[in-house]
């Protein structure tokens, strides 16, 4: 069994025992074609363990805190779709210059208070980053949650993370990207 196995096999045990805020059942994993359709949509294509925990775990519902958000459809949480937030986050970044949102960047869980944990899609570790834009400028509000999907669900999993109580590691090194990868091109 390699190391990504392991880790869906753990991601799938807690995510069968536990239910994030607002969930009231596991859903179902997405069809085979979801991904593709994602994809399409996004113009990028999904980090290959996303698209696994989608597949074979469930359409969100497990995770830190909220939950992963559904891959495509909103129900049964009321949380918007992942596909749908990362298209509205990049209209509105259109809309509003300060507020870009970085192209590749696919929201994939909520925090509450308009924070989002997030999938950089575009890097090949897939790291996760914290969206908090309850910060005075966007330069401000994207942070380094863990360097790379693996990491981030390793944590969920062992019960390490820094949303959990029991941790004092709240220190994330800011996203060193935000900028180059918000510049616009003429």
């Amino acid at each position: 069994m390699t190391e990504n196995e392991q880790l869906l096999a753990r991601v799938a045990a807690k995510a069968h025992n536990t239910r994030p805020w607002g969930w009231t059942s596991l859903p179902e994993p997405v069809d085979t074609a979801a991904p593709a359709r994602a994809e399409a949509a996004l113009g990028f294509p999904l980090p290959p363990l996303l698209a696994e925990l989608y597949l074979r775990i469930g359409d969100g519902g497990f995770g830190p805190e909220y939950g992963l958000l559904p891959l495509l459809d909103s129900p049964p949480s009321s949380e918007p779709a992942a596909v749908v937030q990362y298209l509205a986050n990049r209209e509105s970044g259109r809309k509003d210059p300060d507020w870009p949102w970085p192209e590749g960047v696919l929201p994939i869980s909520h925090w509450g208070c308009a924070m989002y944990a997030c999938v950089d899609c575009r890097a090949p570790e897939a790291p996760v980053l914290l969206f908090e834009p309850n910060a005075d400028t966007s330069d401000h509000a994207w942070y380094v949650d863990a360097p790379s999907l693996e990491n981030w669900l390793r944590t969920w999993v062992e019960g390490t993370g820094w949303y959990e109580e029991t941790s004092d590691d709240m220190d994330m090194a800011p996203w060193t990207d935000f900028r180059i990868r918000t510049a616009r091109t003429s």
